[in-house]
C-alpha cells in the first residue's frame, strides 16, 4: 500500500480534463512536461498559454521533501508561519549529518550521539506538523522518495537540488530553497518561471559497460553546467522504455549538473515493475489507467523539433563508458581517450580510492552489476589495487543486498560499507590524510566533483563515472586502464581480462527490510512542544529580516568581485560545516570563504575598506555590518551552481550584503535570493564586471520606482575620484518586488496570518 494515495487518486482524476483543457488552449499536442505542469495549474483548467522562458506561473505541488540538513532552515521558517500543519504531505530524511569514516554501525551510532539535538528537534517539529519523519540510517533522501513516494505525473518540489531524482519515476520533481518548502507546507501556491523543453532522444539499447550513467555524462559533455538552465529535458525513444526505473532515476539525478530545472520519463512498463516490487501495485494499477496522460502525445515524439526548444539525440548502441570531470562534472571523456588526457593534463594515473553507491547510483540493478565485477577478483587471481567503498543508498536496498550475498562479495575484496547517507559525496568523509592536502586520484559514482568536494583536499582529482566503471577501476588502480580493451595481469603472472558486468534489474525474490526507518506524525500535534535551547549551537530560532527602507542603495561597499566558478559549495561550504545548518549565525562563518578574490586570487581574502587591510571575508562583512554599512558581492557566470542550499542566500543576508550582482545566475540561487529579500543582479553588458574596482563606493539607483522589465542603474564611485554608471537586469516579477520591499517573502506569509 502506497502513502498518500488518496492524493494520488485525486492527481490522476483531474489529469484527462485538465490535460484536455491545455490542448483546447494551445491547440496542439502536448508533451508529457505540458501535461504535467498544466494539471498542476493554482487555477486549475488552463486559461492562457504561458510563454516559455518568460512567464512567471503559480502551482499546486502534490508533496515536500526536505534531507534533514537543509529542513532544519526550512522548518524554522515554517515555525514562524503561524500554520498548525502542513498542507501537504511532507518529509524530513536524516541523510546529510553522518560522516563516513570508519563503516556503517560506528559511523551511524556516533552521528546519532553527536546530532542528538538535531535529530530530536527534527522529530518533534515532524511529530507535531504532520510530517513523516525518517531516521538517521534509513537511507539518502532521493532513494527513500523514489522508493516510497514518487508516482508518475506527479509534481514535488524538495529542498536539495538531487530532487530531481524522482524524475526517473516519471515525476516533476524540482529542487528548491527552504523558503520555498515553507510556502508550500503553509499553503501557498509555488511560483516558477514556466520552463523551456529540452528533447532526448535514445535509441538503440545500453549493453556490456555502457550503463544509464554514461546517457548523462555524454548529455553533461554536451550541454555544460549550465546548457540546462531554465529548462526541463524529456527523455523518449526506445532507448528509453528498454532501460530500468532506477537506470532513469540516475540520469535525471545529475540533471542537476547541466543546471535543468528537473528532467523526466514517459511512464512505461519498468516503472510499473518498479511500482510492483516496491509495494505500490494500487499506484500501478492508478497509472495504466491514465497511462496516455503520463506520456507525451505520440505525434511530439514523431516530430520533436515542432515541440522541443532543443533536440539531442544519442545512440545507445555506440554510446561508449564516458568518465567526467576532474572538478567538473562535464568534463566528458569517452573512457577510450581518458589515458591520453590524463596523461596531457597531467592528471595522476594512479586511482588511490574507488567509491560506488550515493544517491544517484546505489539502486539494487547498480549494486548487483557492480559485484559480478568484484565476483572476478578472486575468480581471475587478481587483487583490487585501490580503496573500494559502498554507500548504500536505503536500509531497504542495503538489507537486500546483504541478504542476496552481494555485501559478502564487496566484503571479500576488503571493501567498506559506510552507512545509509550522503557520506563522502557531499563531503562528509573523514577521509584519512586528506589533510595533507596531497595530489591523487579518486573515481565514483556521484553526481558533483567540484575542488573539495569529496574529502576537503583542492588537489584531490575526483572522476565521476557508473559503479560498474568505478569497480573496474579500483581493481585495476589505474585511470588509463580501459576495461573494455585493456588486460590486468594476476597474482600469477597471467594476463586476464574483465567481463563485461550483469546484473539484475530488481531482486528475484523481492525486496526485504526489517526497519525502514519511518516514523509516523502524530494525528493532532498541537500538545507537542518544540524546544530550542538559546545556548545552543546547532539551532537558533529565527529572527525576521528587516525591510526594505523605501529609498535606493547607496554607499554601500564591494565585500568581494568572486572570480570564476563560484558554487554554493563555495558561498557555503557543506563538510562539517553541516552541523550549524541549523544555526543562521554560526554558519555564517563560513560565508564566501572558498570564493577566489579577483583582486588577489586568494580564498578567504578581501579588502577590508575601512582598514586597508586583507581579512576573511566573514570578518570583514561583519564589521561593516557592525558599523551599518551595507555591502555587494559581485560574481561571475552561473553564480550559485550545485546545491539548493539558502544559505548561501541566507547568510549574506543575515549578515547585511544587500545584492548580488553577476553575468549569470543559476536558477535555484536566484530565487533562493529573492525569497529572502535580497537584490539578485545580472549585468546588462558582462564587460562591466571589469569595471569592478576593488575600492569602489557602489549605489543602487531606481529602487524607488522598481518595476518588472525596467533596470535598475549601478553607479561606481571609484578611488580615483572618477565613476561609472553601468545599467543592470534583473527578472523580478511583481509579487517577488513585494518580497524584497517586505524584507523576505517569509515575512509576508507571516502577516498574512496575523492579519
Amino acid at each position: 500500500m502506497a502513502f498518500d494515495i488518496e492524493m494520488i487518486k485525486e492527481v490522476y482524476a483531474r489529469m484527462p480534463q485538465r490535460v484536455q483543457a491545455a490542448r483546447n488552449i494551445l491547440g496542439r499536442s502536448l508533451t508529457l512536461t505540458e501535461k504535467i505542469l498544466y494539471s498542476h495549474l493554482d487555477e486549475g483548467n488552463a486559461s492562457r498559454i504561458y510563454e516559455r522562458g518568460n512567464s512567471y506561473v503559480d502551482f499546486k505541488p502534490d508533496r515536500v521533501a526536505m534531507q534533514d540538513a537543509t529542513a532544519q532552515m526550512a522548518l524554522l521558517q515554517f515555525m514562524q508561519a503561524g500554520r498548525p500543519k502542513v498542507a501537504v504531505p511532507s518529509t524530513v530524511h536524516c541523510d546529510h549529518l553522518i560522516t563516513a569514516k570508519v563503516g556503517s554501525s560506528e559511523d551511524l551510532t556516533k552521528a546519532e550521539l553527536e546530532n542528538k539535538e538535531v535529530y530530536d528537534f527534527l522529530s518533534s517539529v515532524s511529530d507535531k506538523y504532520g510530517i513523516g519523519f525518517w531516521k538517521a540510517g534509513a537511507g539518502i533522501i532521493h532513494q527513500v522518495v523514489l522508493e516510497n513516494y514518487a508516482f508518475p505525473g506527479g509534481l514535488m518540489i524538495g529542498t536539495d537540488s538531487h530532487t530531481v531524482n524522482a524524475g526517473g519515476l516519471g515525476m516533476i520533481a524540482i529542487g528548491v530553497g527552504g523558503a520555498d518548502a515553507c510556502d508550500v507546507m503553509a499553503g501557498l501556491p509555488w511560483e516558477l518561471k514556466w520552463p523551456k523543453l529540452i528533447g532526448v532522444k535514445l535509441t538503440g539499447k545500453l549493453s556490456g559497460w555502457t550503463a544509464p550513467k554514461d546517457v548523462i555524462l555524454k548529455v553533461a559533455g554536451i550541454l555544460t553546467v549550465k546548457g540546462g538552465t531554465g529548462c526541463i529535458i524529456e527523455y523518449f525513444g526506445e532507448g528509453v522504455t528498454s532501460m530500468s526505473c532506477t537506470g532513469k532515476g540516475t540520469i535525471a539525478n545529475m540533471g542537476a549538473e547541466v543546471g535543468a530545472t528537473t528532467s523526466t520519463f514517459g511512464y512505461d512498463e519498468s516503472m510499473e515493475r518498479y511500482l510492483r516490487s516496491t509495494d505500490r501495485a494500487d499506484i500501478a494499477d492508478l497509472a495504466n489507467s491514465v497511462k496516455q496522460f503520463l506520456n507525451a502525445d505520440p505525434e511530439v515524439y514523431n516530430d520533436p523539433s515542432k515541440y522541443f526548444d532543443q533536440v539531442i539525440e544519442i545512440d545507445l548502441n555506440t554510446l561508449e563508458p564516458h568518465l567526467n570531470g576532474p572538478f567538473s562534472p562535464d568534463l566528458a571523456t569517452p573512457i577510450s581517450k581518458v589515458k591520453e588526457e590524463a596523461i596531457k593534463h597531467g592528471w595522476p594515473l594512479k586511482i588511490e580510492v574507488g567509491l560506488i553507491g550515493s544517491c544517484t547510483n546505489s539502486s539494487y540493478e547498480d549494486i548487483s552489476r557492480a559485484a559480478s565485477l568484484a565476483e572476478q577478483v578472486a575468480a581471475k587471481g587478481l587483487k583490487t589495487k585501490a580503496e573500494f567503498t559502498i554507500t548504500p543508498g536505503s536500509e531497504q536496498v542495503r538489507y537486500t543486498i546483504e541478504r542476496d550475498g552481494y555485501l559478502n562479495i564487496f566484503n571479500k575484496i576488503g571493501a567498506k560499507v559506510f552507512a545509509n547517507a550522503c557520506g563522502p559525496c557531499i563531503g562528509m568523509w573523514a577521509r584519512v590524510g586528506a589533510e595533507k592536502e596531497e595530489k591523487n586520484t579518486i573515481v565514483h559514482s556521484f553526481n558533483r566533483n567540484f575542488a573539495k568536494r569529496a574529502d576537503g583536499n583542492p588537489n584531490t582529482y575526483a572522476f565521476v563515472a557508473s559503479p560498474e566503471l568505478v569497480t573496474a577501476l579500483a581493481i585495476a588502480g589505474d585511470l588509463g586502464f580501459n576495461p573494455l580493451t585493456d588486460y590486468l595481469t594476476n597474482e600469477n603472472g597471467e594476463k586476464v581480462k574483465l567481463d563485461p558486468p550483469t546484473g539484475f534489474e530488481l531482486p528475484l525474490n523481492g525486496f526485504a527490510v526489517e526497519d525502514a526507518g519511518f516514523q509516523a506524525p502524530s494525528e493532532d500535534g498541537s500538545h507537542i512542544q518544540v524546544v530550542v535551547s538559546p545556548t545552543s549551537d546547532r539551532l537558533q530560532l529565527l529572527d525576521p529580516f528587516p525591510a526594505w527602507e523605501g529609498v535606493d542603495l547607496k554607499g554601500l561597499r564591494l565585500l568581494i568581485k568572486a572570480k570564476g566558478k563560484c558554487t554554493t559549495d563555495h558561498i557555503s561550504m557543506a563538510g562539517p560545516w553541516l552541523k550549524y545548518r541549523g544555526h543562521l549565525d554560526n554558519i555564517s562563518n563560513n560565508m564566501l570563504i572558498g570564493a577566489i578574490n579577483f583582486f588577489n586570487d586568494k580564498s578567504d581574502s578581501v579588502k577590508n575598506q575601512l582598514k586597508g587591510v586583507y581579512e576573511p571575508v566573514p570578518k570583514v562583512q561583519r564589521q561593516y555590518k557592525a558599523d551599518r554599512i551595507g555591502t555587494i558581492v559581485v560574481g561571475d557566470e552561473n553564480y550559485g551552481e550545485g546545491s539548493s542550499r539558502e544559505h548561501a542566500a541566507m547568510e549574506p543576508r543575515h549578515l547585511g550584503v544587500r545584492a548580488v550582482l553577476v553575468k549569470s545566475f543559476a536558477r535555484i540561487h536566484e530565487t533562493n535570493l529573492k525569497k529572502q529579500g535580497m537584490l539578485g543582479l545580472t549585468f546588462s553588458n558582462k564587460d562591466d564586471y571589469n569595471k569592478i574596482q576593488e575600492d569602489d563606493v557602489i549605489d543602487i539607483v531606481g529602487l524607488t520606482n522598481f518595476t518588472p522589465g525596467v533596470q535598475l542603474t549601478i553607479v561606481l564611485h571609484h578611488k580615483d575620484g572618477s565613476s561609472d554608471n553601468i545599467l543592470v537586469n534583473h527578472s523580478y516579477n511583481d509579487q517577488q518586488i513585494e518580497w524584497f520591499k517586505a524584507g523576505g517573502a517569509l515575512n509576508i506569509i507571516r502577516a498574512s496570518v496575523s492579519n
